[in-house]
């Protein structure tokens, strides 16, 4: 279950990653299979080739993109999420969720 995030900064996302752009989309989470961890992050892109370098460039294993059309993903959690999220310089996120 996703919150913490509005309609506007969904639809946002949405057209990001139908342009085919790299979209970072981060919101509270919680799933049982990861017990201590509180948010997530989408990085989409609808350009899988695209995706997958991203991935790959990044020390994270394409194979775990969610193949979801028309909004392919991959999950970020735990100290990777915060790490990428700062190298992309995506600090509004990063204190907005508290992962630093």
């Amino acid at each position: 279950m996703a919150f913490g995030i509005n309609r506007e900064e969904l639809n946002r996302w949405k057209a990001a990653v139908a342009h085919g752009e790299i979209a970072f989309l981060t919101h509270y989470w919680l799933d049982p299979r990861f017990p201590g961890v509180t948010t997530v992050t989408k990085v989409g892109c609808s350009d899988l080739a695209r995706l997958t370098v991203w991935c790959e460039n990044n020390g994270l294993p394409p194979r775990y993109i969610h193949k979801r059309n028309p909004f392919p993903h991959f999950d970020l959690i735990g100290p990777k999420q915060a790490e990428i999220l700062k190298n992309e310089g995506l600090w509004e996120q990063i204190e907005r969720f508290r992962l630093l």
